[in-house]
């Protein structure tokens, strides 16, 4: 550079003979003169020489958009959380939280329902429920109305033989089934809504809540020794629906004249049925008195008025859906 800046000088002299002079000094001695550089304008990023510090703002440049900034890790390390040993004890614990309210809710069921007994009416095969069918719609045939036992223990309804176990697989879907065939109902007829639907739903659930609670009241109080349970009550009070079913559907395809004869025909079957199967437990036991004590009638009573009442509740959940 000084070497430069003497040549410049010397130019600036106007002295020739001296810039030829240190040209070919610096050719020979193998020193090469750097090219001249023109100044154009302050470069920005050059420093200035009288500044004590470096001005590090201009030399940042902005990163592009959709970059993360680096050294900061955005995302949430899930993995290596769920592996920390907190988090294992964290599981456990509301594993152990869940399983002892499960076991707690269960217990408290079980006070009131036996989730056994309970499992015991839907222990139902095909052959069963085909065969029970049968007894409900035409049970005149039937000659065999004793329950069945091994070791005194009853059968269940699929091991039973002649279908004389009580059961609730049946009455659940028949009830369901009137609740959707009493929909279809209303809809051909114009008059469907969820209320009214919600309605019938709600009175024959009511129904089968008095029919049952009376018979529980009536065999408490004539002093009836039997193993007749809540389950079986029920069972014997929703075989009605079956009946039902065939009544409702005879209307909408036959009218008037084909519901009443359906009425009249599912009636008498179902009467038929439960005196016949009621007989083996509520009157078993008058055999050993004799025919006119009045406690005998009074179960006999009992017996005849549950029957009875069969067709009216029968009539009352099917006339408001055929007109």
């Amino acid at each position: 550079p000084a070497v430069g800046g003497k040549r410049e000088r010397s130019e600036g002299d106007g002295c020739p003979a001296a810039a030829a002079t240190v040209e070919d000094m610096a050719q020979h001695g193998g020193y090469r003169q750097p090219p001249k550089q023109r100044v154009r304008g302050m470069n920005p990023n050059m420093m200035d020489p009288n500044q004590l510090f470096d001005d590090t703002s201009a030399s940042q440049h902005p990163q592009p958009s959709g970059y993360a900034v680096q050294g900061i890790d955005m995302g949430l390390p899930m993995n290596n959380f769920l592996s920390e040993p907190v988090a294992n004890v964290a599981m456990a614990y509301g594993t152990t939280i869940a399983n002892q309210g499960k076991d707690m809710v269960h217990k408290e069921l079980n006070r009131f329902v036996s989730i056994n007994k309970l499992k015991y009416f839907f222990t139902v095969d095909t052959r069963y429920v085909a065969k029970k069918l049968r007894l409900l719609i035409f049970p005149y045939t039937h000659q065999n109305w004793e329950l069945g036992y091994h070791a005194d223990t009853r059968l269940t309804p699929r091991e039973d033989f002649h279908a004389n176990a009580p059961d609730l697989y049946i009455p659940t879907m028949a009830f369901i089934t009137y609740i959707l065939l009493a929909g279809v109902a209303l809809g051909i007829q114009k008059r469907f809504s969820p209320e009214v639907l919600g309605m019938c739903a709600s009175t024959a659930l009511v129904w089968i809540i008095i029919e049952v609670l009376a018979l529980v009241l009536a065999l408490y109080l004539i002093s009836v020794h039997t193993d007749l349970t809540t389950f079986d009550l029920i069972a014997y009070s929703g075989y009605k629906y079956v009946g039902i079913i065939f009544t409702i559907l005879s209307g909408l395809l036959f009218g008037r004249d084909g519901y009443y004869l359906a009425l009249a025909w599912t009636s008498c079957a179902i009467m038929f049925f439960l005196v016949r199967s009621l007989r083996m437990k509520v009157l078993s036991s008058m055999g050993a008195a004799t025919s006119h004590s009045s406690k005998n009638r009074l179960r006999m009573y009992v017996t005849l008025a549950l029957a009875a009442f069969q067709p009216v509740v029968s009539y009352w959940l099917t006339i408001h859906l055929i007109w």
